[in-house]
């Protein structure tokens, strides 16, 4: 999608319900601009105003700049610090909530609520591992802010259910815990779209997402040969983008002879027309690799969300908890990450129309309710 995780629809829920809202967006490191973007929204207005940080904050502009590549950067998250005191400085709201979203902002967060400037403090995690970073220590520092944070909000919302039971085997004492919340990601209306079954294409599999190995798509199409055998009419619709993995991508499906089956959609901007293509698919396919220490054994996923709520059967890999719930539901075969446990997955959802239609309808049964409104109101509704 053309932007990953909530916050867009976090202020898209909250603009028609709420008096003002602030939003800080710490850009990543690796983006065009290194400081932050400030949008307030005030009585309901989709348009914000536009903010720039005070003039001594551009004083870590350099430094930004100078450390502006991909990865985890002390300047951007000293950067994401300062940047909250430096509104809080200027505008002297007294704020229902304050939600930071990871434990930079959190920490940040509960600061202010000492002060009196914030009445709750939720803090949001959209992605943990307990094996985050390499180097030691700073995995370690990485743990030791997530553990305070959790010990100090007055909320924990959760994107995974396997978060804090993480959390606590990691050095957390239950009993000093903040009420945790699962707030799973959610869907838009328009991307809940079920396609009658004689519209479907026959024998086609749907790969939707990122394009990294760790998320499979090598798996999926390593697997396109053993399924042709069986039914050599089957076609492989893969939609994400990326110049350097599609171009991996298309030199595998080349060496393996299965070029002529694969259509190659790249990123496509528009959710509803992403849900489109992959709703005319008979399967999808879910194939995460289980790679030691990777952080898909922990976030929610946001693929397998997306199959179900466009009534496709699911065959997944025991990755990420996303596919086992949905497995336990009735939604999904579950599988390890061999393209020999693949192929026989897809072959017998192919030819068993029992197992096909009881799939179809416990995925669409699980992804009736998960749209992002949904999801924030029962949030909210438990963070009273």
């Amino acid at each position: 999608m053309p932007t990953n995780g909530s916050v867009e629809s976090f202020r898209d829920f909250l603009i028609p319900r709420v008096k003002k809202i602030v939003l800080i967006d710490g850009v990543v490191p690796g983006s065009e601009e290194v400081m932050p973007k400030i949008e307030e929204y005030d009585e309901h207005k989709a348009d914000p105003k536009l903010h720039e940080s005070s003039w001594w904050m551009f004083l870590l502009k350099p430094w930004l700049k100078l450390t502006n590549s991909h990865g985890t950067r002390i300047s951007f998250k000293l950067r994401d610090f300062l940047s909250i005191f430096d509104w809080c400085m200027r505008d002297k709201t007294h704020f229902d909530y304050f939600v930071g979203l990871e434990s930079i902002y959190g920490l940040a967060g509960i600061i202010l609520r000492k002060t009196g400037r914030v009445d709750k403090v939720i803090y949001y995690v959209s992605d943990y591992s307990p094996n985050r970073f390499s180097r030691g220590w700073f995995n370690q520092l990485y743990l030791a802010l997530d553990r305070f944070c959790a010990m100090h909000a007055d909320f924990i919302w959760d994107v995974s259910k396997v978060f804090h039971p993480t959390r606590i085997k990691f050095g957390l004492d239950p009993q000093k815990s903040a009420p945790v919340i699962h707030v799973p990601n959610g869907l838009y209306p328009g991307q809940t779209m079920i396609t009658p079954i004689r519209q479907i294409e026959p024998y086609s599999l749907a790969f939707m997402g990122t394009l990294g190995e760790e998320n499979g798509p090598d798996l999926a199409i390593e697997t396109l040969p053993l399924i042709l055998k069986k039914y050599p009419r089957t076609k492989l619709h893969i939609v994400g983008g990326g110049n350097n993995n599609l171009n991996r991508l298309k030199l595998l499906a080349k060496s393996l002879g299965v070029i002529k089956h694969i259509r190659f959609w790249g990123f496509v901007v528009d959710s509803r027309e992403m849900s489109r293509i992959v709703s005319k698919c008979f399967v999808g396919l879910a194939p995460y690799r289980s790679f030691p220490g990777s952080i898909r054994y922990y976030g929610d996923a946001t693929k397998i969300r997306t199959y179900a709520a466009a009534g496709l059967p699911v065959v997944t890999t025991d990755v990420p908890p996303l596919g086992r719930e949905l497995y336990e539901f009735g939604g999904a075969l579950l599988v390890s990450d061999t393209k020999e446990d693949f192929a026989k997955a897809v072959i017998s959802v192919f030819s068993n129309k029992m197992l096909y239609t009881q799939l179809r309808r416990q995925a669409i049964k699980f992804a009736k309710n998960s749209t992002w409104d949904n999801t924030f109101t029962q949030a909210f509704y438990r963070s009273q």
